[in-house]
């Protein structure tokens, strides 16, 4: 009798903790400029955008286990630094007392949208503020918008939309990059069909993850996506757009015959090195924003299949872990700070390396600027998925690692979240060369992604108990 008593209070004691039924909201809150010119940002040359294509947002999830809430926003934008998204954060949480370290932000990485680091111009420090404003918004009406819900989760292998944009070349057929050095081995978009093209320098990730959200009734509330691709483009210029990841939310809200108040959000994987061109076999251009519909339209399609084959469950564990991890920033020697100031001074840039000047103020400023990086690191614990969120442009073989080492069965990782540190590559990479490695393009140590992937899957195994 004893045991059996001493049985019952250890289950309730198990039960005591469960987690309660999920609760789910979502909100899509509209960053469209609303005032212009802007330029956009994502390319060296100056664009300014005097309209919208199609409106940009920032689409918030947000979870409650009963004891727990984590939110989840993705933005269009190329990137956000992480000083506008700590103020984002800490009004998100005044208004609803959701953890900022609770709160995983990130940027889709479109390059057809405003900065949102400003230049000192009007118009640029009210589109900084709009930003601000808006992402807080996000978070505080989908919290607002809580209810019973379900979640499913699925994975898919979408490969043909996928191509590694770093390739091996002929010796001799790479020119010199902005510091006119001939060392790179590998080249970054080189020529499309080039008959000087060898192998790929990197893998591609396929998987297409797709956390899905239902009401209480099973209705559609809102749907996660993550793929590893860099954006797809071909928009017409002087246009600001949000690219595939907006053309994906319209697109699956359809598919799902999904109600006004559904939030579709699509998540950048890890796609440094990734993006839609098919070098060897190139395809014929098409019209501003047609391959964006084709890309789009055929991630919604996988999504639907994604929606319906998930299991769905009404209990699901909420957790989260926030870590800064110092990473020195990278330093010129003396005698590229030389070269650089001799690069800005020279009149004529037909007598530069291509590129020269802009690497030469990149170079300066990382001389002149800080010692260490403030990077921020997060985990999120979704029931048995895993979320990681890294501040860089990754390597994708960094999250196929990731993905491969993770406790979590269900793993996934978005890049560009909760701050910007430039590129991620690994070691052998940077040892390769190429537009992902070059100082000004890269910004911390040459270590830095082992570093990185080591405190991800440290912090995992605290929210997996191991």
């Amino acid at each position: 009798m004893r045991i059996i008593f001493g049985f019952l209070i250890v289950a309730l004691g198990v039960f005591a903790q469960a987690p309660e039924r999920i609760r789910a909201g979502a909100y899509a809150a509209d960053i469209t400029p609303k005032q212009w010119p802007l330029r956009l940002i994502g390319n060296f040359e100056t664009r300014l955008a005097d309209k919208a294509h199609d409106p940009l947002h920032a689409r918030a999830l947000v979870l409650d286990d009963g004891r727990t809430k984590v939110a989840i926003v993705v933005v269009d934008s190329c990137y956000v630094k992480r000083p506008l998204l700590d103020r984002a954060k800490a009004r998100a949480e005044k208004a609803t007392g959701i953890r900022s370290n609770h709160m995983l932000i990130s940027a889709t990485h479109t390059h057809s949208a405003p900065p949102s680091k400003p230049e000192d111009n009007p118009i640029e420090l009210a589109y900084e503020k709009l930003l601000e404003e808006r992402i807080a918004q996000s978070v505080i009406e989908a919290h607002k918008r809580l209810d019973p819900a379900s979640i499913g989760f699925s994975v898919r292998q979408e490969p043909d939309e996928l191509n590694n944009r770093r390739w091996w070349m002929t010796p001799g057929s790479i020119p010199p990059n902005p510091f006119g050095e001939t060392t790179d081995k590998v080249r970054m978009n080189p020529p499309r069909g080039s008959k000087d093209l060898l192998k790929p320098a990197g893998p591609t990730d396929p998987g297409f993850s797709v956390l899905s959200v239902r009401t209480a009734a099973g209705k559609p509330l809102a749907l996660l996506a993550n793929y590893s691709l860099h954006y797809v483009g071909g928009i017409a210029e002087a246009q600001v757009s949000a690219d595939y990841f907006g053309e994906f939310a319209r697109l699956i809200a359809q598919r799902l015959e999904a109600g006004p108040a559904f939030v579709g959000i699509l998540s950048n994987g890890t796609s440094g090195d990734v993006n839609n061109i098919n070098f060897r076999n190139p395809e014929p251009r098409l019209p501003p924003f047609e391959k964006i519909r084709k890309v789009a339209g055929r991630m919604a399609d996988s999504a639907l299949v994604a929606y319906k084959e998930a299991q769905y469950e009404q209990r699901a564990a909420l957790a989260a872990e926030e870590r800064e991890l110092p990473l020195r920033y990278r330093k010129p020697t003396p005698e590229m700070v030389e070269q650089a100031k001799r690069f800005l001074a020279e009149p004529d840039e037909k007598k530069l390396p291509v590129r020269a000047k802009p690497y030469a103020q990149r170079v300066l400023s990382l001389h002149d600027g800080p010692e260490w990086a403030d990077v921020k690191l997060q985990t999120l614990r979704i029931g048995e998925i895993g979320i990681a969120a890294i501040p860089f442009e990754v390597i994708t073989e960094i999250g196929l690692e990731i993905k491969s080492k993770s406790p979590f069965r269900k793993t996934f990782t978005i890049e560009l979240a909760n701050g910007h540190y430039g590129y991620l590559p690994t070691p052998e990479q940077h040892a390769l060369g190429g537009y992902e490695t070059w100082m000004g393009t890269n910004l911390v140590e040459k270590d830095s992604s082992r570093k990185i992937t080591a405190a991800i899957l440290e912090m995992f195994g605290k929210l997996a108990g191991k």
